[in-house]
């Protein structure tokens, strides 16, 4: 896949406060791009510079190797920006937001008309266009926004926190839809504080407090950090529980999470955590697991605050 987008010593200041810190990094043409991190961390910033609705303070954006910096029109027709806030207006109907998203972009109205009804097929929405957007449930509300972000086709589809706030069902719907336009040639590009959404997407980069922390697919981030997977002890006799964790730690074997009856352990020393484990076997019970984006994510900013 070639580079659709290159960013290149990306900085943004606020005053004397810097929102994001000379990061770099690029995105493939039709990949599902990830940007990770809680709130405050540079995602949101991030993505306004690439949409040309804010200028850097430093560094360079390239579009299909194009500087934005330069003239951001190039971007008008491109590109499909959602905000995390809607970007509907409550007191119009469905029609008539989608009609004036469409007309920002000079589409005549038999032209969107037609991409709207092709829209709601594809997403799977029945409302009534005539209903007024305000008194849509969230998660309805959030799809008709896709629909008016990608009215005009664009290659680029920037998505930011889409799902914030919806129930689990929408977020799983959300997805799937975002995976289809995927699949359609669209890259989409989206950013999200769900540690387990962001493992729907190609790569992604974990973001703290304006830089980078990482960079690189799920999986490679996962089997990075954790070489050696987490296991999950189940104790038979919970009034040891405290005891072999306590052990645990004053043996630096490994640090742990302890989840009602199970001890999620991440081994710090293999020989360490075997010698214990043997010592008490008769009392536990323990299996392999997968390390979490989250795993990897808490562990990565551990890793950062050390250096």
């Amino acid at each position: 896949m070639n580079n659709i987008i290159d960013v290149k010593n990306l900085s943004v200041l606020f005053g004397g406060f810097k929102a994001v810190d000379n990061i770099s990094f690029d995105v493939k043409k039709g990949e599902i791009f990830g940007f990770l991190g809680a709130n405050g961390a540079g995602k949101t910033t991030t993505i306004r510079v690439l949409c040309g609705i804010i200028k850097p303070s430093g560094g360079k954006v390239f579009l299909e190797g194009e500087d934005v910096s330069k003239s951001t029109g190039i971007l008008k027709n491109t590109i499909g920006y959602m905000s995390q806030k809607s970007t509907l207006y409550k007191d119009l109907t469905i029609a008539e937001n989608i009609t004036f998203s469409g007309r920002l972009y000079n589409m005549p109205d038999d032209r969107i008309e037609k991409r709207q009804k092709e829209l709601f097929d594809f997403i799977g929405l029945k409302e009534n266009l005539s209903k007024i957007t305000g008194s849509l449930p969230l998660g309805i509300k959030q799809m008709v926004a896709l629909c008016a972000t990608v009215l005009h086709d664009p290659e680029i589809i920037f998505l930011d926190e889409p799902t914030a706030g919806v129930d689990p069902e929408t977020r799983e719907k959300f997805w799937e839809l975002i995976k289809n336009m995927a699949k359609l040639g669209k890259t989409i590009f989206v950013t999200t504080h769900y540690m387990d959404e962001a493992s729907y997407c190609q790569r992604i980069v974990l973001m703290d407090k304006g830089h980078i922390v990482d960079f690189d697919s799920p999986d490679n981030l996962k089997n990075s950090y954790f070489p050696q997977k987490p296991v999950e002890i189940k104790f038979k006799d919970k009034t040891l529980q405290n005891e072999i964790t306590a052990e645990f730690e004053k043996q630096n074997a490994g640090y742990g999470y302890v989840f009602g009856d199970t001890l999620r352990f991440f081994i710090n020393d293999k020989a360490v955590f075997e010698k214990i484990i043997f010592k008490y076997s008769n009392n536990i019970k323990q299996k392999e697991t997968e390390p979490t984006l989250e795993d990897v994510f808490l562990k990565a900013l551990k890793t950062e605050n050390r250096k």
